[in-house]
């Protein structure tokens, strides 16, 4: 089949959606090819055994209080009064538990300080340096465009020269910057699932925006993520859009330095296609798309760009559970972060480089505590997620090797998390569970379409993050990268970025 249009956007992830949302709205013609049944990339939802559903991979998200970036997104598509937000507890919208410590992260940074100070006196004046300063860092980040504009410098000096100073530091670097108790290290930082990196590896940068983001407002979707996906889909298909799923691209159409369009093959029934368009925006991993078309093709500054390492992968494992009360267990309006371990660095590479499990270091999210709105299982029922990181050097060449063996270690480390929730949290937890399903980096690879699994594109290191990193532009015509690898990463950073590619080619404001 053949048809042209405005903007071809190729992939349905959250940058991807919004974009062509917004641009179908202005009444363009847009089409959005998607390779899976389902759209939102990682925040799509699926149902499984006809009574349950699970989000890829998404658990709160932040930057969505009124007049914050993604409210003003769905502001733009007329969708803010349809698509709203539950806000977690601001007295602790993270619980970090480690052995020895407890702390509720709370909205409050004075609160977060006294917290802190209780449990490590010694340490309360580092510990309160090391607040303040990112707080400091938050807000000069905040007044921060790259490329770095002079008039703004100017008029920020003292927040942009704060947070420059820490452009190629990780969090630990920030860490032992401030000596900070190793313990309170750990409870800082225990929401490492957040960007599957350990401190040492972490951009400050990166923790900082997420961190402070979340204090600002730590928030759920109140009809869940699909909710949220499918309104933007209705946008674009009620304002003329099309969305052609099961769609695999598997080559660029090329000529004169200008990319007009792709082809491929539907995955159920094998029919080719043929797409083009004006412009073509893409939604795909941009390095993936970079070597499909031909890295020659790009100019030597994008070809450096290109080429980053992209980020870890994860564990997921999929749970309902029926007859448990888990208020009574210290659940509600908040995450769970769990360690075994003092240091988390050492606590990543035991079970990413090690493949060792036994002691593991995980989130727990509980999306039924989360919202009212019972779209995710039957009444009396609830939803528990666990996740974790996972490496796919390891689990590809097993799932290749011995599928039975491959499924059988991710449920060992699935009963190896229960073990730690049953001792820690909730006796007995095995017997309420009605459904188990776990995930690993090939099941990201398989439905998500990220190269090695990866969950944010791009790692989120020093390297990738600020001054340099990739953005929307290619050197080539009329092609555009929008995806968390050429933007940023997460709900709010995938909204941003199709956001302001719109803005880019639209010239009409969405941001205030």
């Amino acid at each position: 089949m053949k048809d042209s249009i405005d903007y071809l956007v190729l992939g349905s992830g959250i940058a991807g959606l919004s974009f062509a949302a917004l641009m179908a709205k202005k009444g363009k013609k847009v089409a959005v090819v998607e390779a899976h049944e389902f759209p939102g990339g990682f925040g799509h939802t699926f149902e499984m055994a006809n009574k349950y559903k699970f989000n890829a991979q998404l658990h709160y998200v932040w930057n969505c209080g009124e007049g914050e970036t993604v409210n003003l997104v769905l502001r733009k598509l007329g969708l803010d009064k349809e698509v709203t937000f539950e806000r977690y507890d601001p007295e602790g919208f993270d619980h970090m538990y480690m052995p020895g410590y407890h702390v509720k992260i709370p909205a409050s940074s004075e609160l977060l300080i006294e917290r802190l100070g209780d449990l490590f006196p010694q340490a309360k004046d580092k510990i309160r340096a090391f607040v303040e300063t990112v707080n400091k860092v938050s807000d000069g980040l905040s007044n921060i465009s790259f490329p770095i504009k002079a008039g703004t410098v100017f008029r920020k000096f003292g927040p942009i020269s704060t947070a420059l100073r820490y452009l190629k530091y990780t969090l630990q670097d920030v860490f032992d910057h401030f000596k900070l108790p190793k313990e309170a290290q750990t409870l800082l930082a225990l929401q490492w699932p957040d960007f599957l990196l350990p401190p040492d590896q972490l951009s400050f940068y990166a923790w900082v925006m997420l961190f402070t983001g979340y204090q600002r407002g730590a928030y759920y979707p109140t009809q869940h993520f699909e909710h949220v996906m499918d309104s933007m889909v209705r946008v674009i298909e009620e304002n003329g859009g099309k969305m052609y799923y099961n769609h695999e691209v598997s080559a660029f159409l090329l000529k004169d330095q200008q990319v007009y369009g792709v082809k491929g093959k539907h995955l159920l029934t094998e029919e080719e296609f043929e797409l083009t368009g004006e412009t073509v925006i893409c939604n795909m991993d941009p390095k993936k798309a970079a070597q499909m078309i031909g890295w020659d093709k790009f100019s030597k500054s994008i070809q450096k760009k290109l080429d980053y390492d992209y980020s870890p992968s994860n564990y997921m494992a999929y749970v309902a559970v029926k007859d448990l009360d888990l208020q009574k267990y210290g659940f509600g309006k908040w995450n769970v972060f769990h360690t075994g371990h003092r240091d988390l660095n050492k606590a990543f590479y035991q079970m990413y480089k090690d493949t060792d499990y036994s002691n593991p270091s995980f989130a727990i999210t509980t999306p039924s505590q989360l919202t009212t709105h019972r779209g995710d299982c039957p009444e009396g029922w609830q939803i528990v997620e666990f996740l974790t990181v996972a490496n796919y050097a390891y689990w590809r060449p097993l799932k290749n090797r011995d599928e039975k063996q491959y499924k059988k270690e991710k449920m060992n480390i699935l009963w190896s998390i229960i073990d730690q929730v049953e001792k820690h949290y909730i006796p007995d937890f095995r017997k309420h569970m009605v459904f188990k399903m776990t995930g690993s980096p090939t099941t990201n690879e398989r439905y998500c379409w990220c190269p090695e699994g990866n969950s944010y594109g791009s790692n989120l290191s020093p390297r990738n993050i600020g001054i340099g990193r990739l953005d929307h532009r290619t050197s080539l015509k009329n092609f555009y990268f929008c995806n968390a690898s050429s933007g940023y990463a997460g709900f709010a950073g995938t909204f941003w970025t199709g956001a302001a590619l719109y803005q880019r080619l639209s010239g009409d404001q969405v941001f205030e």
